[in-house]
C-alpha cells in the first residue's frame, strides 16, 4: 500500500508539484484566436501578460468575447506556480480507496474539508472540489508530458449542487492541444462538448501565430 511508503500529504504533494506551470520569467504571449460555436466563427486577438492577466480584443460579439476571455482566464490561473504549502498548508490529507485502475483516493480535511482527489502515476486523475457554492467533479483520461510537468489532454467536468447533489448543467468533455513556444507549453486548441437538453453544444477555440512578448 502506498501509505507504507509516503504519507497521504506527501503522496498528494508529488502529484501537485508534477503539474506543468509557468516560471517567474514567463513573459506573456499574444495569439490570434478563432472561436467557433455551433457553426458561427468569431476571430480576434488574445493575450496573456507576464502578470497572467488575460485580454481578448477584436471580437465584436460581447458574448463570444466573454467566452474566449473565460477560457484564457482558466488557462492562466492553472499555469500560476504556487508553492504546495501556500496552497495546501491549511489542509489535512488521508488515504481513501485504491481503485481498480490503480488510482489512489486522497481525502481532504481542514480548510478543504469534503474535497477529494484521485492520483494515478503521479498525476491528479480526478478532482472533486467545493468552489463558489457548487461542487465540481473533473475526471482526466489522458495527459501531455511536457518534460517539465503534465498537462491534461482529455478530461470532463460537471457541476452539482452541494446540498442536493442535483447536476447544474450537463457534462462537458474537453480536449486540449498544446504547442511549445520559446520553451513554454501554450494552449493551441481547446474543444468543449457540453450535453444539453437539445443535444450537444460545441465550442472550438484555436490559437495561432502564438508569440512570446518581447521584454521592454
Amino acid at each position: 500500500m502506498v501509505g507504507t511508503q509516503l504519507s497521504a500529504r506527501d503522496f498528494f504533494r508529488v502529484a501537485y508539484e508534477n503539474r506543468y506551470t509557468w516560471d517567474a520569467a514567463f513573459p506573456g504571449y499574444t495569439a490570434d484566436v478563432s472561436f467557433t460555436h455551433n457553426g458561427e466563427t468569431y476571430t480576434g486577438q488574445a493575450k496573456i501578460g507576464a502578470d497572467f492577466k488575460a485580454e481578448v480584443t477584436g471580437i465584436a460579439d460581447e458574448t463570444a468575447q466573454k467566452i474566449v476571455h473565460g477560457q484564457l482566464f482558466e488557462v492562466s490561473i492553472h499555469r500560476v506556480r504556487r508553492g504546495f504549502e501556500q496552497t495546501h498548508g491549511n489542509n489535512t490529507f488521508s488515504y481513501g480507496e485504491t481503485l481498480a485502475d490503480g488510482s489512489v483516493e486522497i481525502l481532504m480535511g481542514g480548510k478543504s474539508e469534503g474535497d477529494r482527489y484521485q492520483i494515478r502515476n503521479q498525476e491528479v486523475s480526478m478532482v472533486h472540489r467545493h468552489i463558489h457554492g457548487v461542487v465540481v467533479t473533473i475526471h482526466t483520461y489522458s495527459s501531455h508530458d511536457t518534460g517539465a510537468g503534465y498537462l491534461s489532454h482529455r478530461y470532463d467536468s460537471i457541476y452539482h449542487d452541494p446540498k442536493t447533489g442535483e447536476p447544474k448543467g450537463g457534462l462537458s468533455t474537453f480536449e486540449d492541444l498544446y504547442t511549445e513556444v520559446g520553451g513554454y507549453s501554450i494552449l493551441s486548441r481547446r474543444t468543449i462538448e457540453t450535453e444539453t437538453e437539445s443535444g450537444k453544444d460545441v465550442q472550438d477555440f484555436v490559437f495561432s501565430n502564438i508569440a512570446l512578448i518581447a521584454a521592454a
